[in-house]
């Protein structure tokens, strides 16, 4: 059974640094397509990062340039490492993996990890 924990969300000041980790179960994260996602109150679910099965890593919205995404193949865990916080990245952070398996896709979430910033 795939099961992926994200961790490392808290409260932090604006301008502040925090690192999101996500652990899979079931599943390797290499060469699947993983995202990470984040859903602020009464927003929709967005793409923040998006690490293609192929190894390349595109990024979305207003994390553009304070936002790395990385993968650890021997940990099985992919990172979100967020710099220059505000308060508008506050949101549950999500990741993400989608595969194929006889022909059928498969997508899986985490439970999600709260960022909180304070200003």
């Amino acid at each position: 059974q795939v099961q992926l924990v994200e961790s490392g969300g808290g409260l932090v000041q604006a301008g502040g640094s925090l690192t999101l980790s996500c652990v899979a179960s079931g599943i390797t994260f290499s060469g699947n397509t993983v995202g990470w996602y984040r859903q602020a109150p009464g927003k929709q679910r967005e793409l923040v990062a998006f690490l293609s099965s192929g190894g390349s890593i595109n990024y979305a919205g207003s994390g553009k340039g304070r936002f790395t995404a990385s993968r650890d193949n021997a940990k099985n865990t992919v990172y979100l490492q967020m710099n220059s916080l505000n308060s508008e990245d506050t949101a549950v952070y999500y990741c993400n993996v989608q595969f194929w398996r006889a022909r059928l896709q498969y997508d899986y979430w985490g439970q999600g990890t709260q960022v909180t910033v304070s200003s």
